[in-house]
């Protein structure tokens, strides 16, 4: 049997573009969600922006192809006194799901919010999401929380 190349995890670079899209969309399809060109077009320039606050993206690699995609920020929070650190996007394809892909894009996370000493890294996921929080339940505490929207037509 053939052991599976080691993940790595790299910062989304400009010409990941057509595989950061494809990820990013399967991940939205998955959440049965759609989103404008706008919003594709927008996201992946706030990639490559230096404001420190716009989202930062990075890819999880086995070998020559990506199998995964996180994306996240920090920002202000009213319960601490530094920054805090919010993982909003986490996709691993399903072939590559099981081999650890997904822990390793958190522990990218967890690495750069411990390079920046921000106190707390969460998420957010559908409760019925149950691959994922068997993942998220070793890694990680369920404060208990439940999230509510409101979209907003401004």
């Amino acid at each position: 049997m053939s052991e599976l190349p080691q993940i790595q995890v790299t910062s989304v670079k400009a010409q990941d573009q057509s595989l950061w899209r494809s990820l990013w969309s399967d991940y939205l399809k998955f959440y049965e969600v759609e989103k404008s060109e706008d919003v594709f077009a927008a996201t992946w320039a706030r990639l490559f922006d230096s404001n420190p606050r716009n989202v930062k993206g990075a890819l999880a690699w086995l070998g020559n192809e990506a199998v995964g995609l996180v994306h996240w920020f920090d920002h202000t929070h009213s319960g601490y006194v530094d920054d805090v650190c919010y993982l909003q996007d986490l996709f691993v394809t399903p072939a590559a799901r099981g081999h650890r892909v997904g822990q390793a894009l958190i522990e990218h996370v967890y690495a750069y919010a411990d390079s920046k000493n921000l106190p707390q890294v969460y998420w957010t996921t559908q409760s019925h999401n149950q691959t994922a929080r068997r993942l998220y339940d070793r890694i990680a505490d369920d404060i208990g929380f439940v999230k509510y929207a409101s979209q907003r037509n401004l």
